[in-house]
């Protein structure tokens, strides 16, 4: 199961592969001298802090988003109560389903640590698709490799026990936004419980649970995982 927009390599479904700029990417690498050119002439460079929201969800969606650095939050907004669809690092484009899809974000994103982004005009990268045949099949490669995402979330949200769900987030947080067992988590509880659907009392207490058996150690923000063929099996499970 993947939570993100690692999307610039076709390596292992582990790897992320994150990106200073975007002429590093094989997806911009598609695009001629000229063509990059005009597409750097139609962005700009904004910086988030913390907790900033990047785009709301329901507003006109006139640009594209690609991550510098940073880490940020996507979810889906419904009054009182949130659904956070992924984790995206670094390299991440944001908001493509609005290449095709409407004219307006279909959902929101939020600054998870400070977080720079190029800001891309959506009729720029419009037209580039259909100028440059390689480059529309790059982002269409992009958008399915989403979509097999997000049917990883549905069967884990729909089908898995809430152990399991919490084991799947810990390991994608592990292996593909942090790359180490040991990191600082960017996210609060409550996150936390947004990501797996679950209430966050009930993220409260599972990771509790996995801290008394020793699977993981939690100081203040900070976790280790100890055990990680427990946390796999237990994410298999379910």
């Amino acid at each position: 199961m993947e939570y993100n927009n690692d999307i610039f390599t076709k390596s292992s479904p582990t790897d992320i592969h994150c990106v200073k700029a975007p002429k590093d990417t094989p997806l911009f690498r598609r695009l001629t001298a000229d063509e990059l050119e005009i597409l750097n002439n139609n962005r700009i460079q904004l910086s988030f802090k913390k907790g900033e929201i990047i785009n709301k969800q329901g507003a006109f969606a006139s640009n594209i988003f690609f991550i510098i650095k940073g880490i940020a939050k996507v979810y889906i907004e419904n009054g009182n109560n949130n659904l956070i669809i992924s984790i995206v690092p670094a390299g991440s484009l944001i908001g493509l389903p609005s290449l095709s899809v409407g004219n307006v974000f279909h959902n929101s994103t939020k600054a998870l640590v400070d977080t720079d982004i190029y800001s891309y005009d959506i009729n720029t990268i419009k037209n580039m698709m259909r100028q440059n045949a390689l480059f529309a099949s790059e982002i269409t490669d992009i958008i399915n490799h989403n979509m097999v995402m997000l049917y990883d979330r549905f069967f884990s949200l729909t089908q898995k026990q809430l152990h399991g769900r919490l084991a799947d987030i810990l390991l994608c947080l592990s292996h593909k936004i942090y790359k180490s067992l040991d990191f600082e988590l960017c996210m609060s509880r409550k996150d936390l419980a947004e990501l797996t659907g679950m209430s966050t009392e009930s993220a409260i207490r599972i990771l509790k649970d996995f801290k008394d058996d020793r699977i993981i150690q939690i100081s203040g923000k900070r976790l280790k995982i100890l055990e990680l063929e427990k946390i796999k099996r237990i994410s298999a499970t379910g």
